[in-house]
């Protein structure tokens, strides 16, 4: 029987959004210190830590997906995933902050890095066709994951019978059940089941490369860098952007936080607009553009400081921070194929754990007090240095097609 590709899609948006629950991990803090006497930034530490196993177990699971197909690595992150966000509670419970590490941190994360590559490459082989609409609406998925993670622990939260152990007990429940089930339905393509590709991407070198080969080539190392770029200056401003709007622009408390709510909105749809621009304009100018939009908004922050323009700029700024996690795996695919792509995404998201101690580390050695201006003008340089390594790798692309 010929199964429905967007059946396959809708399965990964579904796994992506338990997953990307990650992302609502602030909506825990408070309560987490409250409860446990834990200070803020303690507890933030297991978020930091998720995002870093997240990122250097995908390396790992990337092979798996190849290897043993995405039904598994995606049973394994239901396991892994919802578990650890259940032993969560048990840590709370038990007030032990290094429980708390290993539980949400490792095994979670782990469970997070499995989830994250199970649909990705599985995906695009079932739309050769619509590569960048393919990876957009994965990808989606983990971009508006906070949103309805967030309003439903809210609730849980604010129900004296659930309370805080609880609700990690119940939310971890439901994300082993949900991810387990779509993990079901995430499988590779039979031949016959795919349409055949007549045009082939404008970035694409028509060839068919083993993950470990691809290492080898300086593309590969472009393309690396440029998703670092663009997820180090996009972490950035997600944890700054509610007291820059206060301090730069002079935006009320209540401003701040809608803004931030609105910026997430533009983090989700940007992966879907993107990615889906990126198969009608091709993926490198796509990049490009994403690097042109970030220095210029990143400008118009750092020099005009107007309440509107700032929102603008922001809202463009997170939407192309989104763009690149969408866009970077139909890049991938273009360039190298899809031979063993969830392998390669996997090594790619190493950037993801780098990215995620770079970006702090720059906020934290150059931002004093309400002063954001070296932040901002360290992100304009690496973003334009980003952009001449975006026409650098166009040159590697075409050097591939002749060889």
């Amino acid at each position: 029987m010929k199964r429905n590709r967007y059946v396959v899609a809708l399965a990964g948006v579904v796994l992506h959004l338990m997953i990307g629950s990650v992302y609502a991990w602030s909506v825990f803090t408070k309560p987490i210190a409250a409860e446990t006497g834990w200070s803020i930034k303690a507890v933030t530490f297991a978020f930091s830590l998720a995002i870093f196993f997240l990122g250097m177990s995908a390396a790992f699971m990337g092979r798996l997906v190849e290897k043993y197909g995405p039904t598994v690595t995606g049973t394994v992150s239901a396991i892994l995933f919802g578990l650890g966000v259940m032993l969560t509670g048990v840590a709370i419970g038990a007030h032990q902050l290094w429980l708390l590490y290993v539980c949400y941190g490792v095994i979670g994360g782990v469970g997070l890095g499995a989830g994250y590559v199970t649909p990705v490459s599985t995906i695009i082989k079932w739309f050769p066709d619509k590569r960048g609409l393919a990876t957009g609406l994965a990808i989606m998925g983990f971009g508006f994951a906070a949103l309805l993670t967030s309003t439903v622990a809210n609730h849980l939260l604010s129900l004296k019978s659930v309370g805080l152990e609880k609700t990690f007990y119940i939310l971890g429940a439901v994300y082993l059940v949900v991810i387990l089930l779509a993990a079901q339905l995430i499988k590779r393509p039979q031949p016959g089941e795919v349409p055949v590709q007549t045009n082939l991407p404008k970035s694409s070198t028509g060839v068919q490369m083993k993950a470990n080969d691809a290492l080898k080539t300086p593309a590969f190392y472009c393309l690396w860098f440029m998703f670092f770029i663009n997820i180090t200056t996009g972490i950035g401003l997600v944890s700054m952007a509610s007291p820059m709007a206060q301090e730069m622009v002079n935006m009320d408390a209540a401003k701040a936080a809608a803004l931030v709510g609105i910026i997430g909105l533009f983090n989700g749809f940007g992966r879907l607009i993107w990615a889906s621009l990126s198969d009608y304009i091709g993926r490198p100018l796509t990049y490009t553009l994403i690097f042109v939009v970030d220095i210029l908004c990143l400008g118009t922050i750092l020099y005009l400081r107007q309440e509107l323009l700032f929102s603008i700029a922001l809202c463009l700024l997170l939407s192309c921070y989104g763009a690149g996690f969408s866009v970077i795996p139909a890049y991938l695919g273009d360039v190298f194929g899809t031979r063993e792509l969830g392998a390669l995404h996997g090594y790619t998201l190493t950037a993801w754990a780098v990215a995620g101690m770079v970006g702090p580390t720059i906020i934290t050695y150059t931002s004093h007090g309400s002063d954001y201006s070296k932040t901002l003008l360290i992100f304009i340089i690496i973003d334009v240095i980003s952009l001449l390594v975006s026409f650098f790798v166009k040159t590697q692309i075409k050097l591939m097609k002749k060889a």
